[in-house]
This record gives structure tokens, sequence and C-alpha cells, in this order.
């Protein structure tokens, strides 16, 4: 992707555009908006940066964004070097001790770091925190039921449950114009650490937080029926005949889940929009246009 097409916008109508965001700017000032970031837009360099910009966009007109980032290619990718294949039970990844480890030094570490390193040179000023900074995320071990027999259970390991997310430091680093971003790594009662699904930690700090919205970008347009057409809004009836027929299954089982539970606990709005597209996030927020599938409540 390049800014060529810029080019040709005059300046009349990138003014208009500007004015139309207007409205929205004054309706989210203030709000907080919880993004997890991942897929593409976490891995081409242009989407990367169009990322970044947005994020420091949202800050300098008022809004408070958190980040919460994924990781899953890093992982793949640092488990592979080590002669470890990554195992998938029902969308989340089975956690041992050694894949933890490279879990943290990859999420905390690499990952992390990176997304800080792209929102400050954009601009912003981004504070990285793990769920042990500040006691943000207090975790137990997952109990993964089988989603189709309650009474055969998974043990996948150190990936963690929420118990509670203390949002104190992220309140306070806002409150001091600062971006926190969140790596999903939480903390047991006797400091062991805990993997957690990305989705689930955005959708728990979007709830404890009361956000505004929660913005999940991905590597697809939403959430698609068999036909591969876009399902722009979803109920929770039809989300149950989605997960029944196969529509959604893997990786966005704990996507959609988190997403309603935070649609039912008051979170104002949930969109699952397509990382792919530069900046989306700015498409979603500051324009009429619907982006992406919306989840609602009931």
């Amino acid at each position: 992707m390049t800014d060529t097409p810029n080019a040709f916008i005059s300046p009349q109508i990138k003014a208009e555009i500007l004015a139309q965001a207007l409205p929205y700017i004054r309706k989210f000032q203030g709000k907080t908006l919880v993004i997890k970031y991942g897929g593409n837009a976490m891995i081409e360099p242009a989407l990367q940066q169009a990322f970044a910009e947005d994020v420091v966009l949202l800050k300098l007109v008022g809004m408070n964004p958190v980040v919460v980032h994924g990781g899953g290619p890093q992982i793949e990718n640092a488990l592979s070097r080590l002669g470890k294949k990554g195992e998938f039970i029902q969308g989340m990844r089975v956690t041992d001790a050694e894949t933890m480890e490279v879990v943290e030094w990859v999420l905390g570490g690499e990952v992390q770091q990176d997304i800080v390193g792209m929102i400050n040179r954009a601009g912003g000023k981004a504070v990285g925190l793990t769920g042990r900074d500040g006691g943000l995320i207090r975790a137990r071990k997952l109990r993964m039921v089988d989603a189709k027999d309650a009474s055969k259970e998974y043990d996948v390991g150190q990936v963690g449950d929420i118990v509670s997310i203390d949002p104190s430091v992220l309140k306070a680093l806002q409150d001091d114009a600062f971006i926190p971003v969140v790596s999903p790594i939480g903390f047991g009662e006797n400091n062991e650490s805990y993997n957690i699904n990305a989705d689930v930690v955005a959708a728990k700090l979007a709830t404890v937080l009361q956000a505004e919205k929660l913005l999940i970008l991905t590597n697809i347009k939403g959430v698609l029926d068999k036909e591969g057409q876009l399902l722009t809004e979803l109920t929770p009836n039809r989300i149950d005949e989605l997960c029944a027929d196969g529509t959604i299954s893997g990786g966005m089982i704990p996507k959609i889940a988190g997403a309603l539970d935070a649609a039912k606990s008051g979170v104002n709005a949930v969109h699952i929009i397509d990382g792919r597209v530069p900046h989306a996030m700015l498409l979603e927020i500051l324009t009429e246009q619907a982006f992406g599938t919306m989840i609602r409540s009931r």
C-alpha cells in the first residue's frame, strides 16, 4: 500500500472529510476504546504504520485507546526455531512450561516493544504492560471442557482463565496522556504465569473499563456466512446457530465469545474489523460507513 492516491485529493475535499469526522470526535471524546491488534495488521510494515498513526490520532483528538496485542505467528516462528510445533484445542494454544517461556519473551518482549516503538515513532507516548504490572490481570488455570461433550476435559497447560482485572494502572496512564499496550499474560496466586487468549483479555478489559467500543482487528472482513458473505450484524441467537453449523469455529470461537460477553456487559459497540484495510479503525470510528461485523447484546 502507498499513499499515492492522496496526491489526487484536493485540499477542499480533505477539509470536508475532516469536517465530517467532527461529530464523531465530539461524541467519543474522553471515551475509552479497547483495540485488539492482531492478524495481518501486525505483520505488514505499511499496515503497522497506519495502525500506529490511527492510535496516535485517536489519542490526540481526546479519546483513550488501550491496545491489547496478539502474536500467534511470532510465537509459532519462535517455537519452530526451537523444534517445537504449536498445538491447539478448540482455538486455544496448548502451553506447556517451555512454551510458556517462549510466549513470555515473544509477547512481553519482542512484540510488545515493537508496538510501543511504532506508536512512539508516530508521535504517541506508549507504555508496555503485562498482566503482572500493577497487578493488572490475575488468572488461574483454564478448565477446557469439550464443546460437544461437557463430561470431557482437556489439559491445555499454562493457559489462563481471568480471575480479576485491576485497571488502576491503565487509568493512571490514560490520565497522564500515555497509551497502554497490554500483553495477554496473567499471573496466578503462586506468581505462576499464564498465557491468556488476547481476544478474551481485550473483551474483559473493555468490560472493566466500560469502554465505548471494543475493536477487534483481524485478517478477515469480519464474520462470514457459509457463502463467504459478510455478516454486518450478529445477535446471540445467530451466533449460537453459526457455532452449531460450524460457520464459526477454531480461533474465531474465543473472539466471538469474548465480544458477546463485552456487549452484554455494557460495552456500547463491539466490532470485528478487517486489519488488512489501511486505517480501518478510523473508518470504523470516524465515519458513518459500517466496517466488519458488529455484535449486539440482543
